[in-house]
């Protein structure tokens, strides 16, 4: 039988946004669009978020989902010295706060919230593109490098809801250390 850990941890953000803002934007700057920081965000099996830009998406099918520790972005502001930087910005459609995300991939995980939950697996680190220095403060491209959240697939869908939740996994977790950057070596992977 495999060990399962439960954390209780808070879903801060749910990202909801159907276009890109910054993919082949440099001169342009981000673009303008909509975004929502939606009460509860559908999961599909297979799919993604409904109403996302990556919903649907042959190439993001493994990694329509991405999960991000405001730990993370919390401790990016004080070794950059600037004030509170706007979780929305970093365009991760799930912020949580109270685990820590990369001993998560490879494994297939749950968030329960509210009386639902969803299955998800982890399937990638979610890399920090050059737009961050722009868009949070100078320096959090760099900063952002190793703890830039995950990127899952949905493996059995469902509805997320912000606010209190459970994530249930069946690797353990360090929550303290979730915004600490990690240098992924293949050991630490399945």
């Amino acid at each position: 039988m495999t060990a399962e850990y439960r954390y209780p941890v808070e879903v801060l953000h749910l990202l909801v946004s159907p276009a890109h803002a910054y993919f082949g934007r440099a001169r342009e700057g981000a673009a303008d669009v909509p975004t929502t920081d939606a009460e509860q965000a559908e999961l599909v099996t297979g799919k993604g978020i409904v109403g996302d830009r990556f919903f649907g998406k042959a190439a993001h099918m493994d990694a329509a989902v991405t999960l991000f520790a405001v730990e993370a972005l919390e401790s990016m502001a004080d070794e950059l010295g600037v004030g509170p930087l706007d979780p929305l910005l970093t365009r991760r459609n799930v912020v949580i706060r109270g685990a820590e995300l990369a001993p998560l991939l490879g494994h297939e995980f749950v968030i329960e919230s509210g009386k639902d939950s969803v299955r998800l697996k982890a399937g990638r680190a979610a890399h920090p593109c050059a737009w961050m220095d722009q868009v949070l403060a100078p320096g959090a491209h760099k900063a952002m490098r190793g703890r830039g959240g995950i990127r899952c697939q949905v493996i059995s869908g469902g509805m997320l809801h912000r606010g209190p939740a459970v994530l249930v996994s069946t690797v353990p977790l360090e929550p303290a250390s979730a915004g600490e950057a990690t240098v992924l070596r293949p050991s630490r992977l399945p």
